[in-house]
């Protein structure tokens, strides 16, 4: 089932497989389009995928480039696991965490890289690039460096230090911007007009945002090849949000898999909430925000797919919702504390808005949840500090057990 063109998903207008991103019609996203699935044979695509890659490549079948390019990162496969003291605490029945802090840089974005750049070697480019709050910053300097592409990578200026130098390290083209992320997009958005470069989440869109429905085919294949009854997602551009849907649904299409769309439950931060704003209002559209949020990767307050998740949200019976940075802070320890999780920003939002659906009883405790997890702790430590004690002692017996009777010193 090869990718045939690339067509505008507003008026259906089609063009080649070439870099390019919006409709000259109508100015609407570009998306991959692939030849009909009309009785395609399930049993053999599962055989195919089962005997395939332990990466995202084994389900080349439903990617816009089939195969890795010599010498590629392998990204994906990443643990499901049952978060059963997680489920316990928040009074569910059945919950799931799917851990994407297991890739290669340690964030879903691994996922997304390996198809952008796979396809730009194809299309004959040498130069890669994006705009990044920081996770694509990490994926994209390190898949160019195994490539041998020279890559430039652009940031806001005030990025997490830790997210800085797991970037740089990779000997790529660091350039940070004095603004937020709208402005460095805007900026890469101009250069991706007058530079022969390959900028991922540009003019590589189209092919890019399809690396996120492998989320959703490994979900499905861990579950035996069944759908979660509902799942919970962090919302930042919204492309993520959509295209694990969009993996169900291309599954359902080719009886991979039987039953509905699970439920989509979006998740964003207070401080930067154009899609749960929205949602909540009853619009159709997002106004865009200025972020002020500890949760930088979501930070983005021009949400490029935010009309799609809104759409998503409201037919899949779900919704999308915001949390404070309190409540984001509160979301990482219960992770941590309930599975030996420690995930960013980003995971503390989503953990947050399970925490708000199961309080406010939006969850049947017969229900599978699955929690998309996208980022790895380490990447915001400075979120992790004051929260928890240490107590500093002698190293004596003596000591010790003065210590335990008196209050802990807060790290």
């Amino acid at each position: 089932m090869p990718p045939e063109s690339l067509r505008c998903k507003e008026c259906k207008t089609t063009y080649p497989l070439e870099a390019r991103y919006v409709c000259e019609h109508c100015f609407g996203p570009l998306e991959v389009a692939y030849a009909a699935r009309d009785g395609a044979d399930s049993a053999a695509l599962k055989r195919r995928i089962q005997a395939g890659p332990p990466s995202l490549w084994r389900y080349g079948d439903f990617l816009p480039v089939p195969a890795p390019p010599p010498g590629a990162l392998h990204a994906g496969l990443t643990p499901l696991l049952r978060a059963d003291r997680l489920a316990q605490q928040l009074g569910l029945g059945h919950v799931w965490i799917k851990n994407d802090a297991a890739n290669p840089t340690h964030s879903f974005k691994d996922r997304v890289v390996s198809i952008a750049l796979a396809r730009a070697r194809e299309l004959g480019f040498e130069t890669v690039a994006c705009a990044s709050t920081g996770n694509l910053a990490n994926a994209v300097a390190a898949h160019a460096a195994a490539a041998g592409l020279e890559s430039y990578v652009f940031i806001p200026a005030d990025l997490e230090e830790q997210k800085i130098l797991a970037t740089g390290v990779y000997g790529t083209n660091l350039v940070a911007v004095r603004g937020n992320y709208d402005d460095v997009n805007r900026l890469c958005t101009e250069l991706s007009a007058e530079r022969e470069w390959a900028f991922v989440n540009i003019n590589m869109r189209p092919y890019y945002s399809e690396g996120s429905k492998t989320l959703a085919f490994e979900t499905a294949e861990q579950l035996a090849f069944t759908l979660p009854d509902r799942v919970v997602c962090p919302i930042a551009s919204g492309s993520l949000f959509t295209k694990v849907a969009r993996g169900f649904e291309e599954w359902l299409e080719v009886g991979l898999v039987e039953g509905h769309l699970p439920v989509f439950n979006g998740a964003q931060a207070a401080g930067c909430s154009p899609v749960a704003t929205a949602f909540e209002a009853g619009q159709d559209f997002c106004r865009p925000v200025k972020p002020d949020t500890i949760a930088k990767s979501l930070a983005i307050g021009n949400p490029a797919d935010g009309p799609y998740a809104l759409d998503l949200a409201r037919r899949s019976g779900g919704s999308i919702d915001s949390v404070t940075d309190d409540e984001i802070r509160d979301g990482i320890k219960l992770l941590a504390r309930t599975t030996g999780i420690f995930t960013e920003t980003a995971g503390g939002v989503t953990v947050a808005v399970l925490a708000k659906l199961a309080a406010r009883g939006d969850i049947d405790p017969s229900e599978r949840v699955v929690v998309y997890i996208t980022g790895e702790g380490l990447k915001t430590l400075d979120c992790a500090r004051g929260t928890f004690e240490t107590w500093e002692i002698e190293p004596t017996v003596e000591s010790f057990e003065q210590a335990s009777e008196r209050p802990l010193v807060a790290a």
